[in-house]
C-alpha cells in the first residue's frame, strides 16, 4: 500500500513543535528571515553561493531540530521534474567562447555551460524545497498569520486588503495537506474498482499516465471544499474590514534583531560569492 500514501511525501505545510531556538523568534522574525533567504536562493548566480545555500539550508534545518531524512522526504515528488530540467539545461543550453561545445548532434549539444546550469538546477531545487519545508515547519498557522498581518498592517492605510490576503496565504498553506490525503483516498477508490496501481510495473511514463484520472476528481473536490469553506465563513459572519485585535501580542527582541541580521548577512554572502 505504499504507493498509495501520498501524503507522507509532502512535507510543506506541515509543523512541528520541536522547541528550538528558531522556534522561539518572533513569527516576524522567521518570516523575514525566511524570505531574504529565498530570495537569495533563488537569485544566486553561483555554483558557490547555491552550495553555501544548501550547507547553510541544512544547518537551519538542523537547529530547528526537524529530521533531516523528513525534509528530504519532499524531495521524493520532485525529484522527476528536477530531473527533467536538469537534462534540459544540459542538452539544450548555447555554447560560447569560455564554454566549448563537448558533444553535438543536430539541435541538441552538451557544453561545458550546459553542465553547470544543470548543477545549477540540482543545487537550487532542493535548497528551496528545504528552506521552505523548515519555514514551514518552524512556523504554525496561527503564528504565520499573526507575523504576516503585522508586517503588512501599514498597508491597510492605503485600503489594501491585508487580511484578504493573509487569510489566502492560510488557506493555501492548509490545502496542500488536504489534497495530498485526498488524492490517496481517489487513488484507493479507484484501484479497488481495478484501476491498475503500482511502481513496480512500467517506468515514470506510465506512472503519470496512471496519475493522471486522478487529477480531475481531485479538482473537483478541491472546489468542493472552497465551497465549504466560504460557505462556513459566511455563515460564522467573517468580514475582512474594520479593525482587527489579537489576543496574543508580538514583542521584537534582541535574538531576534541579532537573527534577522545574521539572514540578511547570509543572503548577502550567498549572493556576493
Amino acid at each position: 500500500m505504499s504507493e498509495f500514501e501520498f501524503q507522507r511525501y509532502v512535507t510543506i505545510g506541515q509543523y512541528i513543535p520541536t522547541d528550538s531556538i528558531i522556534h522561539r523568534l518572533d513569527p516576524r522574525t522567521r518570516i523575514m528571515g525566511g524570505l531574504f533567504l529565498l530570495l537569495a536562493v533563488t537569485l544566486a548566480p553561483s555554483l558557490a553561493g547555491l552550495l553555501l545555500a544548501l550547507v547553510l539550508v541544512v544547518a537551519l534545518t538542523r537547529m530547528a531540530r526537524v529530521p533531516v531524512g523528513y525534509a528530504l522526504r519532499g524531495l521524493l515528488a520532485p525529484l522527476p521534474f528536477i530531473a527533467f530540467l536538469a537534462l534540459l539545461q544540459v542538452v539544450l543550453s548555447p555554447a560560447s567562447g569560455a564554454a566549448p561545445t563537448l558533444w553535438q548532434w543536430g539541435p541538441l549539444r552538451i557544453s561545458m555551460l550546459g553542465i553547470a546550469n544543470s548543477i545549477r538546477v540540482v543545487l537550487r531545487f532542493p535548497a528551496l524545497i528545504l528552506l521552505i519545508t523548515t519555514a514551514s515547519a518552524c512556523t504554525s498557522t496561527s503564528e504565520m498569520v499573526r507575523g504576516l498581518e503585522a508586517l503588512l498592517h501599514p498597508l491597510t492605510r492605503i485600503r489594501l486588503p491585508v487580511q484578504d490576503f493573509v487569510l489566502m496565504v492560510q488557506v493555501a498553506l492548509r490545502f496542500v495537506p488536504l489534497l495530498a490525503r485526498e488524492a490517496e483516498r481517489i487513488a484507493k477508490s479507484q484501484a479497488s474498482r481495478g484501476a491498475v496501481w503500482g511502481t513496480g510495473r512500467g517506468g515514470p511514463l506510465r506512472r503519470a499516465r496512471q496519475a493522471l484520472p486522478i487529477f480531475v476528481p481531485l479538482f473537483l473536490v478541491s472546489l468542493q471544499r472552497a465551497e465549504s469553506l466560504a460557505i462556513a465563513m459566511d455563515a460564522r459572519g467573517y468580514r475582512s474590514f474594520g479593525e482587527r485585535t489579537s489576543l496574543v501580542s508580538l514583542h521584537f527582541t534582541r535574538a531576534d534583531f541579532l537573527a534577522l541580521l545574521a539572514c540578511l548577512a547570509a543572503s548577502v554572502l550567498i549572493g556576493l560569492v
